[in-house]
């Protein structure tokens, strides 16, 4: 018997140990199966062929930079020059900055020997050093006259017959029938604190701070807040939409999924079908993404702060319901019954027996969905058409200005570790009684 023992306990060893090595060995390559299959199901080759370095480079410089536009209307001649090439941002006729040189020839200074040249006839020369010059007469009849120095058309000159665009490092000039037009880049956000039309463009931060102390500080306040090029009144408002879409989502989520929980708990509602019912309701509001909720009730209720807020309150009934009654189901019956010992009534047992047990699950549980969530807002907002994500989404699709995309993600992600911050202490207030803030 000990010999068939140790033959059988062998056996099993070696089945193991085969089994192991296949573990071992099969698992690197399923795994290496499917990343070979994602790699050509999601077309990488074809992605990595499309991708282009330079548009990235433009992309995260726009993002630190900003560009001024010089402008001629081709038809009457006026030249106009403004940052970002916005109404909001134009100089006043007649003014423009020091490397722009205004007359009956427009002269724009590019710097580094760059210089673009708006001549009387409609006629615009850039004198590009290393090159040459690079002449352009444009003609609503036969469209954009280029001439280039002898020699093949380098990459940085896209030419054809209604329009001719020139990239340098110094700027970009582009010439069509109707329009010639030069920008140039800056680092820095231009405008952030004041706008063109404002007393205080212009001005030091010592100047701002002596004006503020003499009396101007609330003038100072409102031409910084109705910035008519950043908006930061409007900003702030929509980071309050935000915060508050997340706020009434989470915690009127909460209010409606408590009751309903008790109902799904076993050891407090002794009916099956009850409990079944309960918790299919939870299943289908949770299974549901809050994003199609968005869509949904954007066309139930119309867009607006409300309906993202009504979306997040869908979803989390779900999600609280679930939470909550699994609490419920692990509560202790010795602490309820010595409230019942008293003559206390099935609601009062609940409010004193039940409430104070399950509080810190359901605090927890509530402040981490509230940060969670006022994250998911900025993507719901952006579908209801409120808070930071709507103005997110439309600066990211008009593609206007990409320093304002960075300006609201740094807002957001400032917001997220404000929520964050605030989260952590109440929970250490309400739920250990801890309100040092270590």
């Amino acid at each position: 018997m000990a010999t068939a023992d140790l033959y059988q306990h062998k056996a099993a060893a070696e089945t193991l140990f085969r089994r192991k090595r296949l573990a071992a060995i099969g698992l690197p390559l399923l795994v290496l199966a499917y990343l070979t299959y994602i790699f050509f199901a999601f077309d990488m080759p074809g992605l990595m062929g499309r991708a282009s370095l330079e548009n990235a480079q433009k992309l995260v410089s726009d993002s630190y930079s900003y560009k001024t536009h010089v402008t001629r209307d081709n038809r009457s001649g006026e030249v106009e020059i403004a940052i970002e090439g916005e109404r909001k941002g134009e100089y006043a006729p007649g003014t423009s900055p020091a490397w722009v040189a205004l007359g009956d020839e427009t002269v724009i200074d590019l710097e580094n020997g760059h210089i673009v040249t708006f001549s009387a006839d409609n006629a615009v020369r850039y004198d590009v050093p290393g090159y040459g010059a690079i002449t352009a007469q444009p003609t609503r009849a036969s469209g954009v006259n280029a001439t280039l120095p002898a020699g093949d058309v380098p990459d940085w000159i896209n030419l054809s017959k209604n329009r001719m665009t020139v990239t340098t490092d110094a700027g970009r000039l582009t010439v069509t029938r109707n329009r010639t037009e030069v920008f140039r880049y800056f680092t820095g956000w231009e405008l952030f604190f004041f706008t063109l039309d404002s007393p205080y463009h212009g001005l030091s931060y010592a100047e701002v701070m002596a004006r503020a102390l003499g009396g101007e500080a609330a003038d100072i306040w409102t031409d910084f807040w109705s910035n008519k090029m950043w908006r930061h009144g409007d900003v702030a408002w929509a980071l309050f939409e935000t915060v508050l879409m997340a706020f009434l989502g989470t915690f009127g989520a909460a209010i409606v999924a408590l009751p309903l929980a008790f109902l799904a708990a076993k050891n407090f509602s002794p009916l099956m079908l009850v409990r079944q019912v309960t918790r299919r309701f939870f299943d289908f509001f949770r299974g549901v993404d809050a994003l199609i909720w968005t869509v949904v009730l954007a066309r139930a209720f119309g867009p607006g702060p409300l309906t993202g807020a009504l979306a997040i309150l869908v979803t989390d009934t779900g999600s609280f319901g679930k939470m909550f009654s699994e609490a419920l189901e692990n509560v202790d019956e010795k602490q309820i019954e010595g409230i019942r010992s008293t003559g206390a009534k099935p609601i009062q047992r609940y409010r004193f027996g039940v409430i104070p047990q399950i509080t810190p699950v359901l605090l927890s549980q509530i402040l981490y969905y509230f940060e969670s969530n006022t994250r998911s807002a900025t993507i719901i907002g952006a579908i209801t058409g409120g808070g930071i994500g709507l103005l997110l989404t439309q600066a990211m699709i008009t593609q206007k200005d990409w320093e304002e995309v960075t300006y609201y993600i740094i807002l957001i992600v400032l917001m997220v570790m404000a929520m964050d911050w605030l989260s952590g202490i109440l929970r250490r207030r309400l739920i250990k009684g801890d309100g040092s803030g270590h």
